[in-house]
């Protein structure tokens, strides 16, 4: 009896460790997943399964971004890779950095806005926004979802200029794709009425419309003094938005400026 309780390694067929030992690896087309020994489970971990065990194997092929090769067809590294619509695959480190740069345009300024300033300021504001979504920790997500089962998205962030911080105007500018991308179609000039939650849990309402000027859209959330009093804005506070799942519920936190270290500002 003692014997044939034994677990063996889903891999290796290795019997000698005890069942506590085991751990998960891939998910089997049963819906379970395979038990793998110490040994085995370890290098499945490090992401080096395929490169050790599967060397020889048929099915390698070329991420068309950074050249990795990676063993495609394999339930071991199914979810390493993406297929893409031209042919080829690209690997997921690849395609989270690529993903990061599409969101983090959402982020530079309106080009009529963009032409007045000074390029090399212009340079730097750049390199600022393709760096800000790796702020984000996981505890920030952790005070944003408020549930184990939700799913947190980070959508865009903005750096607060001093007319953003305004308690007169009480208003934000939200950059044109970002608003675009992740905020309902307003077809009026007058808007419409959006609810948006903080990372506290409490529901406000703004009001959502769009300007005209040379005829491009700039979208402003109007509304924002109680908040802004809430939440103590200043220049160079960052805003960040972020999609909670299930429900798609847009949520609105702040990160403090650090001290002595003014960011630039938009």
């Amino acid at each position: 009896m003692a014997s044939s309780s034994r677990l063996s390694c889903f891999h290796c067929q290795d019997s000698s460790s005890s069942p506590g030992h085991f751990r998960n690896g891939w998910r089997l087309r049963s819906g379970e997943y395979a038990q793998l020994c110490p040994r085995c489970a370890c290098v499945y971990e490090e992401g080096r399964f395929c490169e050790t065990f599967h060397s020889n194997d048929d099915g390698w092929r070329d991420c068309e971004s950074c050249g990795k090769l990676v063993h495609c067809g394999c339930i071991v590294s199914f979810n390493t890779h993406l297929l893409l619509d031209f042919g080829g695959i690209i690997c997921m480190e690849c395609s989270r950095f690529n993903f990061l740069l599409a969101r983090n345009r959402c982020l530079s300024l309106e080009p009529e806005i963009r032409a007045k300033e000074p390029y090399q300021e212009r340079t730097g504001q750049a390199l600022l926004e393709a760096q800000c979504w790796h702020r984000v920790t996981d505890l920030d997500l952790q005070q944003v979802s408020r549930s184990p089962k939700a799913t947190v998205t980070p959508l865009f962030e903005k750096i607060l200029s001093a007319s953003d911080a305004d308690l007169k105007l009480a208003r934000l500018i939200i950059p044109k794709r970002c608003a675009e991308a992740f905020f309902p179609d307003i077809s009026a000039l007058h808007g419409l009425r959006i609810k948006i939650q903080d990372t506290e849990g409490n529901e406000w309402e703004f009001h959502y419309r769009y300007w005209l000027n040379g005829g491009s859209r700039i979208y402003v959330l109007e509304g924002l003094r109680d908040y802004m009093v809430s939440k103590k804005w200043q220049p160079g506070d960052t805003v960040t938005f972020y999609r909670v799942d299930p429900g798609g519920k847009v949520v609105m936190g702040l990160r403090k400026t650090s001290t002595g270290h003014q960011l630039p500002r938009i």
